[in-house]
């Protein structure tokens, strides 16, 4: 098997002088593949996500990203290599337009025609948001700032795509709807790491699962066989 776009080894992570939220996690994406990070409240799957695009500084262990030692680096640093997280939340820019939302996903691009080019695919995928380039962002109903904000991240274009809890507080139809657009992107090759409180949905679409608790991998595998395992239906499947 090639080597992963990004291996994780023995990560820990922290807030202030608190106890660590995660507790020397390791995990791989391959390049092309949709892995998924299930768990209950507080289990540190969004803490990872803010470690590995550099939200929030590793106490110890590695990050790489193809191949190169990224465990550190600014923000904007891990970006620019091409990791690009779509926060909890949304947090688009409430008071600009959705035009200049996009603009900001593109903000390390120095080619306009280039930048014309992404928004274009952008909006095709996103109709919606076509409909209203220019109205301010915080109008939008939830998912349609859902869409925005993936929408931003894809101006990037980025190699890898960290989505934190995409589904979280939208109505169903928008939750299926995020969910087809996640398809979509996997269709296409592009390489996801997604955390997910709709673990069912997060497993269906996944390649690989690794369940978190407390901080720690508890368990790991084919997001198939993870669906399967009788502690996963009891614990976030209703079984």
């Amino acid at each position: 098997m090639s080597e992963p776009l990004l291996s994780v080894s023995d990560l820990r992570l922290g807030y202030g002088g608190a106890t660590e939220a995660v507790r020397g996690v390791s995990l791989e994406v391959h390049a092309g593949a949709v892995v998924c990070l299930i768990g209950a409240n507080g289990a540190g799957k969004t803490t990872i996500l803010r470690g590995l695009s550099g939200l929030l500084r590793p106490r110890g262990g590695s990050v790489r990203f193809k191949g190169a030692d990224i465990t550190g680096l600014a923000a904007h640093r891990i970006a620019g290599l091409g990791v690009v997280q779509v926060p909890e939340g949304r947090q688009v820019f409430a008071n600009m337009t959705i035009a200049e939302n996009l603009r900001m996903g593109a903000w390390l691009l120095r080619d306009g025609a280039e930048e014309a080019r992404r928004r274009d695919m952008v909006l095709a995928r996103f109709p919606r948001l076509a409909e209203r380039i220019g109205q301010l962002a915080g109008l939008l109903s939830g998912g349609e700032q859902q869409m925005l904000a993936m929408g931003r991240a894809m101006m990037a274009d980025p190699q890898m795509l960290l989505l934190d809890e995409p589904s979280m507080g939208l109505a169903p139809l928008f939750v299926e709807e995020i969910f087809r657009i996640i398809a979509e992107l996997k269709a296409e090759g592009r390489t996801i790491l997604l955390v997910e409180q709709n673990a069912q949905a997060a497993l269906e679409i996944a390649d690989h699962a690794y369940v978190l608790q407390s901080g720690r991998i508890e368990l790991s595998g084919p997001a198939v066989e993870i669906a399967r395992n009788e502690k996963v239906v009891a614990a976030y499947l209703g079984g």
